[in-house]
């Protein structure tokens, strides 16, 4: 995190600030000699009126210290939180000064300390006696804020330093014009304005404060949700961030929803109440269609005791702190694939009927549940390695990763965008010591992106040095967004959507090191795309181990909300890159499916030298849904369903051989290695279809294969051999088949 203070301006002695004759009830103007403006001047103030007094500098509101009215109580800044405490009653004396009292008790009023003319006296609460000292004149400024002169002094209120902490006092100093005494007036009980340099994120994220009430919060939750739960191919995205404090409301998470705490630690923000979770009433608790969702950098405390994320894929949760236990179906309904990283369970997770899981760098009080493939990399406390009965994948260390980077206010309420370290042998949570190491980005070098924004504008902006903030939406390009500069930060919110048209590119990355890309979903267009995202180029070849390109929670569809074709969903030339969390889908329902219809080949090709992937997902396509061609490469968890609708076997065939196998590693590869692996076969369309394999690899010592399942689900179709010509079959007979190592 960036602690540095914003550096005070020197101080300087200005002009004599000229004032017009004011009404004994209210300010009107009082300008600087070079004010000209007198359109953008904000609105007078009234007497008698309660206001909420913010500073410019720091976004802080001028405060009694513990809601104090005593005499002696500090006047201080604080974060804003809408208690009588911040709320000032404005009571005009003479000459357009007025005293400023509390709210809840006007005789207390602003005073500079034992009537002192210096700087650096400071501000407190005294009762009213008409003393100069406490009396105050707010001179309006161009920009839309007051500065106040004490009528004793002829100095400012001002805050010491310029300094953006809470529980400072404020004081009196020599007006100088700079923003730590420029202050905004904001009638009681309206909201205050935003803190200085909060970015404009666009109308479908909404924001939420702890001093907002409850009621206000939870109708904006539930005409979000109502919208999303079952808008499985809309349009509409949205991100729900909710700023430290706590908050009793019921966050249901529908499709296309990011729910985000924007603390500097999952700690800083806590949903209590009904909590935050996922369910699948609206399919009958089937939650095998609870897609593209996501909970990321908070505490969830519902009042049960129990979160339920009842998910399948593209619906990850991240850095979450459950305080108690956590269950991944809905009453007993199937849910179809899950991901869970960095984040901490206090009690019981229960899988129920999950199908498949990864967590990765979690940590719990216990584990119960499995069914087909649970994998389990750096969890302090995972269930021993027991595959195939049952089938828990364990590894004890996560090699290399680095977490996904997020949005959080810092201390001053400045927006900024916190990029996690890279690690390597961890286990465990990042932020169970403290905050998680790394490094802060100010949202002053991100180019925050709109629907509405082309290729080319978002070129401009990466070409300038920025970084990438997509907000919620559909963004259609015409071009490849091209990422070129080593470290660049690409993070999207509200599962914002890059849909390829006319045949391009949606996006790619130079072979340069420690490229962030996170949070984005890559939806095909029309037009057959060679590939959607491309990581470095075609023959990339440098060595990128000491600061890797990660991509956290990457998700592609061919087809689904419309007609779709591309050759490759991702492919990854550079070296050493990270994959964490994807799923690929050539869409098996919606709009625009058949086999002639979304066309795909290949859901991820890595070309690349020592890729490693956790939390693989890649389903329905044409060929091969991953092919592995670098050699080092490490897969830590694979589920794959073969494509359902071969219309007959002769369409599908691979020379010789019937189908393609769901996860092949090229005959050239020497050395590679892969935990957790699971292909499933439907062949919905024509029930005679089979797959000779679902795991090609060379038979070679260095390449090895740790706890496969093959799945024939509800008999229809057959997948022969799990690994070349070894294990099976899954069929209508024996549904299940698993292998515990290859070679």
């Amino acid at each position: 995190m960036n602690s540095e203070q914003p550096r005070r301006w020197p101080r300087r002695r200005t002009a004599a600030l000229a004032a017009t004759a004011l009404a004994a009830g209210a300010l009107t103007l009082a300008l600087a000699p070079s004010a000209t403006a007198v359109a953008s001047l904000p609105a007078a103030v009234t007497s008698g009126t309660t206001y909420t007094v913010t500073n410019a500098n720091s976004g802080k509101c001028v405060d009694a210290r513990a809601a104090g009215t005593a005499n002696g109580t500090a006047v201080q800044q604080y974060t804003c939180n809408g208690t009588a405490a911040q709320q000032w009653q404005f009571t005009a004396t003479s000459g357009g000064y007025f005293q400023v009292g509390t709210a809840t008790s006007n005789a207390q009023v602003w005073d500079v300390t034992n009537v002192s003319t210096a700087n650096g006296a400071l501000i407190q609460l005294w009762t009213y006696g008409g003393g100069n000292n406490q009396q105050w004149q707010p001179v309006a400024e161009s920009g839309g804020g007051y500065h106040f002169v004490n009528r004793n002094s002829g100095t400012c209120l001002d805050v010491p330093a310029a300094t953006t902490a809470d529980s400072t006092q404020l004081q009196q100093y020599t007006c100088n014009g700079t923003a730590a005494q420029s202050f905004t007036l904001t009638p009681a009980g309206a909201p205050p304005p935003p803190p200085p340099g909060t970015p404009d994120l666009g109308p479908n994220v909404l924001t939420f404060d702890p001093s907002m009430s409850s009621a206000a919060i939870q109708s904006q939750l539930d005409n979000v949700y109502n919208q999303q739960q079952t808008n499985q191919f809309g349009g509409q995205r949205y991100a729900l961030l909710f700023k430290p404090g706590s908050y009793n409301v019921n966050v249901h998470v529908g499709y296309y929803t990011q729910v985000l705490g924007l603390g500097q630690s999952p700690n800083a923000t806590t949903i209590t109440g009904g909590g935050v979770n996922a369910d699948a009433q609206w399919a009958g608790g089937n939650a095998t269609q609870n897609f593209w969702r996501s909970v990321e950098n908070l505490t969830d405390s519902p009042s049960n005791g129990q979160v339920k994320w009842a998910v399948s894929q593209a619906s990850p949760m991240r850095r979450v702190h459950v305080t108690g236990n956590m269950v991944l179906d809905d009453n007993g309904g199937w849910s179809s694939g899950g991901f869970l990283a960095d984040s901490q369970v206090d009690g019981q997770v229960n899988s129920g009927s999950q199908q498949q899981w990864l967590s990765r760098n979690d940590q719990w009080g216990s584990w119960t549940g499995s069914n087909w493939n649970m994998v389990f990399v750096g969890d302090p406390n995972a269930p021993a390695q027991a595959f195939p009965n049952p089938p828990y994948t364990t590894v004890a260390q996560t090699p290399t990763i680095a977490e996904k980077p997020y949005l959080y206010i810092d201390s001053s309420g400045a927006y900024q965008v916190f990029v996690p370290a890279d690690q390597t042998n961890s286990r465990g949570t990042t932020w169970a010591g403290g905050n998680t190491p790394g490094t802060s980005l100010p949202i002053s070098q991100f180019y925050i992106a709109k629907p509405a924004d082309t290729a080319a504008t978002i070129n401009a902006a990466l070409a300038s040095g920025k970084n990438l903030l997509f907000t919620p939406g559909v963004y259609h390009l015409t071009d490849t967004i091209r990422v070129t500069r080593a470290d660049t930060v690409v993070l999207g919110l509200g599962l914002a959507t890059l849909e390829a048209d006319n045949g391009v590119t949606a996006m790619s990355t130079a072979d340069v090191n420690g490229v962030r890309i996170g949070g984005l979903l890559f939806d095909a267009g029309t037009t057959n795309s060679p590939v959607l995202l491309q990581v470095g180029p075609t023959g990339s070849g440098a060595d990128h181990s000491a600061d890797p390109t990660v991509l956290s929670d990457v998700f592609a569809r061919i087809g689904g909300a419309a007609v779709g074709k591309a050759s490759v969903s991702v492919q990854v030339n550079s070296n050493n890159t990270v994959g964490d969390d994807f799923w690929l889908w050539r869409a098996d329902h919606g709009s625009g499916v058949g086999w002639t219809s979304n066309t795909a080949a290949n859901g991820l090709v890595v070309n690349g030298a020592n890729v490693t992937m956790y939390g693989l997902a890649a389903e329905h396509y044409q060929q091969y849904a991953v092919l592995w061609n670098g050699n080092g490469g490490r897969t830590y968890f694979l589920q794959n369903e073969l494509p359902y609708d071969p219309p007959n076997q002769s369409s599908w065939m691979n020379g010789s051989t019937r189908g393609y196998a769901a996860y092949k590693v090229a005959n050239g590869v020497t050395s590679l290695e892969a935990w957790g692996l699971g292909v499933y076969c439907y062949f919905n369309v024509n029930t005679s279809i089979g797959a000779d394999r679902a795991i090609e690899v060379p038979d070679t010592s260095g390449v090895r294969l740790h706890d496969m399942v093959t799945v024939s689900l509800g008999g229809v179709g057959t997948i022969t051999h799990i690994v070349n010509n070894t294990g099976g079959p899954s069929n209508s007979g024996n549904n299940v088949a698993k292998l515990v190592s290859y070679p």
